[in-house]
């Protein structure tokens, strides 16, 4: 089971008191947009054996959404911060890296 804490009102708990909201730093395609970039947006999706960034929301608590770094085949969690942020904080970054030699950010389109 994940632990989470919460980046807003600091509580930690299991993630049955928070709901997944799928891959996080995604570029949101609406109306206007080509085709291909809406569908891209719709369908294709990160699915990593590794380090992946997801979105979460404390819906037993504060109800706002939030960004969580894990590994998917060890349930790890790295970190959470703030859902406003464009990609993950440095001291995330480097606590992946210190477990995960090699690992590098990857571009979002």
């Amino acid at each position: 089971m994940l632990i989470l804490e919460c980046p807003y009102c600091g509580v930690t708990g299991e993630e049955t008191e928070f709901h997944g909201g799928g891959e996080a730093h995604l570029t949101r395609h609406g109306p206007g947009s080509s085709d291909d970039d809406f569908e891209n947006y719709l369908f294709l999706r990160e699915n990593p054996r590794g380090v992946h960034f997801e979105r979460w929301r404390h819906v037993n608590g504060c109800g706002k959404w939030f960004h969580a770094a894990r590994d998917t085949a060890t349930l790890e969690v790295f970190g959470t911060y703030s859902a406003q942020t464009t990609e993950p904080p440095q001291d995330i970054k480097d606590a992946i890296t210190a477990k995960r030699p090699g690992w590098s950010w990857r571009e979002f389109k």
